[in-house]
């Protein structure tokens, strides 16, 4: 079966209760309760826990069968019949996917600890209308941590993410790309980083993370612990995660990876035992 590129790399929109949500925002906020719930527990799980689960949120029925069945369309889950019932199976390549994007998100910081100065610079370009490769090309170097700050080049202090870029141009088509590993001289770093991100929007989006996640409590930890985990997942492919040096004074994003990791800590145990028996419930 054919697999399209990774949609678990698409951060999406965040979802929340107060606002409606069509077939899309189901499929994006699918993939959120595949890597935090089933991946976790066995890889499978039953059409009305599914339903159960994105009622809550607010979504109908209808998005959530049409999520699942385009996400099997795709090759990332699979369904087992037991008469007219069926149970939702992770693939090996949506196992593989989720371990990967679960990695990179719980690992996030919002920050680059530690850098030596490297860059890494790679050269690729894309015909203007090959709009689907431009698109894998954007999406898997943004997800990587790199910029663009000129047509054709993209950059990150991200050096050790070499293998990742190069898969990342394969996937896109770029046969002729360059890759360096070079050291900046001359010239306003801070000018380069804001051509290659748009910092002042990604603080925007911590400051409404900051804000929307900052009570602690809760009446659902399950939906609650969906929203944050969708909302966070974002964050790894719009913020490059830069050593703070390059970084403005008073940047949010190690707040709000506190925020993350202690509302996940809260909420996590409840949620899942939540999870677990609306399965046991269904089976």
């Amino acid at each position: 079966m054919a697999v399209s590129a990774p949609l678990a790399y698409d951060p999406g929109p965040t979802l929340s209760r107060r606002h409606a949500a069509g077939a899309v925002s189901a499929r994006g906020l699918l993939f959120t309760v595949l890597g935090e719930f089933v991946l976790p527990t066995g890889g499978s799980a039953w059409t009305s826990a599914f339903i159960e689960t994105f009622g809550r949120l607010g979504v109908e029925e209808k998005a959530i069968r049409q999520a699942l069945a385009r996400t099997a369309s795709d090759g990332w889950i699979t369904p087992e019949r037991h008469g007219r019932r069926a149970r939702w199976w992770l693939t090996p390549d949506g196992d593989r996917l989720l371990t990967q994007g679960t990695e990179r998100i719980y690992a996030f910081a919002g920050s680059q600890p530690s850098w030596d100065g490297l860059w890494l610079l790679v050269l690729a370009r894309v015909p203007e209308n090959d709009r689907p490769a431009r698109h894998v090309l954007r999406t898997r170097l943004s997800w990587a941590g790199l910029g663009s700050p000129a047509p054709g080049v993209w950059i990150t202090t991200r050096t050790e993410r070499r293998n990742e870029v190069e898969q990342a141009l394969r996937q896109a088509g770029v046969t002729d790309g360059q890759i360096f590993s070079a050291e900046h001289r001359g010239g306003e770093l801070s000018a380069l980083v804001g051509e290659a991100w748009d910092l002042p929007a990604i603080e925007r989006q911590y400051e409404e993370f900051l804000a929307e996640f900052g009570p602690a409590t809760t009446r659902d930890p399950l939906t609650r612990l969906i929203e944050l985990v969708h909302a966070w997942r974002r964050f790894p492919s719009v913020d490059p995660g830069l050593p703070a040096q390059l970084l403005p004074g008073g940047w949010s994003g190690a707040r709000a990876a506190r925020l993350f990791a202690s509302r996940h800590a809260n909420w996590s145990a409840d949620a899942m035992m939540q999870w677990i028996s609306l399965n046991e419930t269904a089976s």
